[in-house]
């Protein structure tokens, strides 16, 4: 009987991948994508690295700055640094960017500024009554809620592995939500860091939405935004700084935590990966932050 041959399937580069196939040679398409999907990895990884600091040091900077001053100037330095970092983007490129959010992005971009503004200010209040470690334990949580939101409200799938992982993330934020297993007293402190955690969720829901748009456009309106708002609230719950002097080494720690961390992340996030992967750099960063 006559052989059929398969049919010849050429790469974007004009290489044949069926012959690639059958002399175990990985097909060009298939390492262009290993490729990328490595580089988002290595974007997220850095992400993590520079958020690691966030816990620690904004713990040792409470003792001199009030919570929710110290969330705004968080996210204004990360706005301020960012917006530097687009001037010279802009200047270096002779390309002109229309890139607008649509009036159909609008609910995604309040909901991200306002979940933006009240996240950060129950964190900080969270670290007032807790470790800096269980904090960062208790954050897990957020993967829980991005993938439950993810799940119900913007239907996406979720496998069963994940399934199993945040069953068991659950049930460790449980357990170190008590401040004494013997007594079951629960902490308050870990209560808002939950808090914080599941506001995030919604958050990156919220930006995932926005994904399409220009990352560092993205970091730069969560920065002035959201940082101003929490300005205006803790001034108005008479919140003031007495030692001024340490106001340039939080804008600092925004930038450098915040800003440049949540740029890294929204380029890994332009790159198309599912929303309950979002919180990955905060899985990853634990492992930077055991050396607090």
């Amino acid at each position: 009987t006559p052989r059929i041959s398969e049919p010849t399937v050429l790469s974007k580069t004009g290489v044949n991948e069926n012959m690639c196939t059958s002399r175990n040679i990985t097909p060009p398409s298939l390492r262009m994508k290993s490729m990328k999907w490595r580089n988002a990895l290595a974007l997220a990884v850095l992400a993590a690295a520079l958020y690691a600091i966030s816990a620690p040091f904004s713990k040792l900077l409470l003792n001199r700055v009030p919570a929710t001053l110290m969330a705004g100037f968080l996210y204004v330095g990360a706005g301020m640094g960012m917006a530097a970092v687009a001037a010279l983007r802009r200047i270096k490129s002779s390309k002109s960017e229309n890139n607008r959010f649509s009036v159909k992005d609008m609910p995604y971009v309040i909901g991200m500024i306002v979940l933006d503004i009240a996240a950060p200010i129950c964190l900080m209040l969270g670290l007032g009554n807790t470790t800096a470690a269980n904090a960062s334990l208790l954050n897990n949580f957020e993967i829980v809620a991005t993938a439950v939101i993810a799940l119900f409200v913007f239907k996406e799938s979720i496998s069963p592995r994940l399934w199993a992982g945040i069953a068991f993330v659950t049930a460790s934020c449980a357990m170190l939500s008590f401040e004494d297993m013997s007594s079951f007293k629960f902490s308050g402190g870990s209560l808002l860091v939950l808090l914080a955690a599941a506001l995030w969720g919604l958050e990156n829901n919220c930006t995932r939405k926005l994904s399409e748009g220009d990352p560092l456009k993205i970091v730069v309106l969560k920065g002035i935004f959201s940082g101003t708002g929490s300005l205006i609230i803790g001034f108005f719950i008479g919140e003031r700084v007495a030692a001024t002097e340490y106001i340039p080494a939080v804008l600092m720690l925004g930038f450098i935590a915040y800003g440049l961390s949540i740029f890294l992340l929204k380029e890994f996030w332009a790159r198309r990966a599912p929303a309950h992967i979002m919180p990955l750099h905060r899985l990853l960063r634990r492992h930077f932050l055991w050396r607090y």
